[in-house]
C-alpha cells in the first residue's frame, strides 16, 4: 500500500551567527518555523530501493545515492519505491533536501537525524517551531507561536552556503534573548522579529544582488510588515498583515517577475 508524507519548507525567521568552533563549524541561534507548502513523497513497498523524482524542480535532481532521500532510506535500513515531488527550488535556504530526508526518517520511524545527512535534518524531523542553537544540534520547542501570513520569493539564483559563511565580516554576534517573549498576536510577534537579524543576509546579497531586488520588491507591497532572507538564501520571506494582503502581493510579484518563484503561505 502506498503512503504519502509531506516535507514542508523550513524558514529561518532569525539566524544569528554567534561564534565559530575550532573545527570551523559556525555556532548559530535561529528561530525556525515551517510553511504549509513543500515537497511530497510517496512510498510503495518494494524489495529494493528506488527513487523517482517529479515536479517543477525535478530537473537535475539525482535519483541514486547522491540524493539525501536515498541516503535517509539507507540510514533507516529500509527499502521502498520512493517518488519525490520537488515543489521547492534547490539550494534556496528553505531546507528542501533536509526536509525531504527528514520526511523519509519520520516515515520509517527513525528519530535520529544526525550525522552525514546534514545539520538541518534534525530540526526538520519535528516540523514545528523550534529554537536551533549550537551547530544545529541543540533544539528547543517553541510552543504557541502565532501563525504568520507570508510570501516566499526566490529569484532563481543559488548561493552556496559555504561561500556565504566565508564572506562574513563578523562571526561573534549577539544571540537572541535567553528567554523568548510570549506573543499575544501575529503583530506582536512580527514587531519582535523586526528587532532580530539574519547575519548571513548581507554576505549572501553581496554574492547574489538579486536578493536585494526581492527585498525591495517585497517592501513595496501593501500590507508588508517585515521582509528578510531565510537561511543562507536566496529565498526571502515577507510577513503580511493578513492572508488577503499576502495573496495579493504574491500575485502581483509573480506577474511582475515571471522568472521568480513566488508562493503565499502560512508559517507556524
Amino acid at each position: 500500500m502506498t503512503s504519502e508524507v509531506f516535507a514542508p519548507a523550513k524558514i529561518n525567521l532569525t539566524l544569528h551567527v554567534t561564534g565559530q568552533r575550532a573545527d570551523g563549524y559556525h555556532l548559530l541561534d535561529s528561530l525556525v518555523v515551517f510553511a504549509d507548502i513543500g515537497d511530497r513523497l510517496w512510498f510503495a513497498p518494494s524489495e529494493t530501493l528506488s527513487l523517482t523524482v517529479t515536479g517543477p524542480f525535478s530537473g537535475g535532481v539525482p535519483t541514486d545515492d547522491r540524493n539525501l532521500v536515498w541516503q535517509a532510506a539507507e540510514k533507516a535500513g529500509q527499502t521502498a519505491a520512493i517518488t519525490l515531488e520537488k515543489n521547492l527550488p534547490h539550494g534556496a535556504g528553505i531546507g528542501g533536501g533536509s526536509s525531504d530526508a527528514a520526511a523519509v526518517l519520520r516515515h520509517f520511524g527513525v528519530s535520529d537525524g544526525q550525522g552525514a545527512l546534514g545539520a538541518d535534518v534534525p530540526v526538520c524531523l519535528i516540523p514545528s517551531a523550534q529554537r536551533m542553537r549550537g551547530i544545529g544540534d541543540v533544539l528547543e520547542p517553541v510552543p504557541n507561536l502565532p501563525t504568520l501570513e507570508a510570501v516566499l520569493v526566490n529569484p532563481g539564483v543559488h548561493v552556496p552556503t559555504p561561500e556565504v559563511f566565508k564572506a562574513l565580516d563578523r562571526r561573534n554576534n549577539p544571540p537572541m534573548p535567553d528567554h523568548l517573549p510570549e506573543f499575544q498576536s501575529a503583530g506582536d510577534f512580527t514587531a519582535w522579529l523586526a528587532g532580530q537579524r539574519n547575519d548571513l543576509q548581507t554576505a549572501a546579497a553581496a554574492q547574489a544582488p538579486q536578493i536585494d531586488d526581492v527585498l525591495k520588491a517585497l517592501n513595496a507591497c501593501r500590507g508588508l510588515k517585515l521582509a528578510r532572507m531565510s537561511g543562507s538564501g536566496a529565498t526571502v520571506y515577507g510577513l503580511f498583515e493578513d492572508r488577503s494582503a499576502a495573496e495579493t502581493a504574491a500575485t502581483a510579484l509573480a506577474d511582475a517577475h515571471p522568472d521568480w518563484w513566488v508562493r503565499a503561505c502560512r508559517l507556524s
